[in-house]
């Protein structure tokens, strides 16, 4: 009796798993390559304002909006940052977009651009 549920579990789970295995074909019946996705698909951009830069120490104090893919509501924080010559971008009262995870433990800033 094990071994039916087992198995029809299995079958189940295959089953409703299978859409996302499954190729997408062009036109010539051959494999079609998704387009690229970013490395931050799952990040969105939030609204920030640079509060204080700290060029020594690589980090960046941001009062930014919510970040859904980090589970954080509106805050400010000290950031790392991806790239330390961003940091020659900003100064304090910058209002900015940025995207943020958690890479090596440390939240990041992995894009920023000027808000508009």
């Amino acid at each position: 009796m094990k071994t039916v549920i087992s198995t029809a579990s299995l079958v189940l789970a295959l089953g409703f798993s299978a859409p996302g295995i499954a190729v997408a074909m062009d036109h010539s019946g051959h494999a079609a390559m998704p387009a690229q996705a970013p490395a931050s698909a799952g990040a969105q951009m939030a609204d920030g304002l640079v509060k204080k830069v700290d060029k020594s120490a690589g980090k960046v104090t941001v009062a930014h909006g919510p970040l859904p893919n980090l589970k954080m509501n509106a805050m400010t924080m000290v950031f790392h940052v991806k790239n330390a010559a961003w940091l020659d971008q900003m100064k304090e009262g910058d209002k900015i977009r940025l995207m943020a995870e958690k890479v090596n433990g440390q939240y990041t800033i992995v894009h920023f651009e000027a808000a508009k």
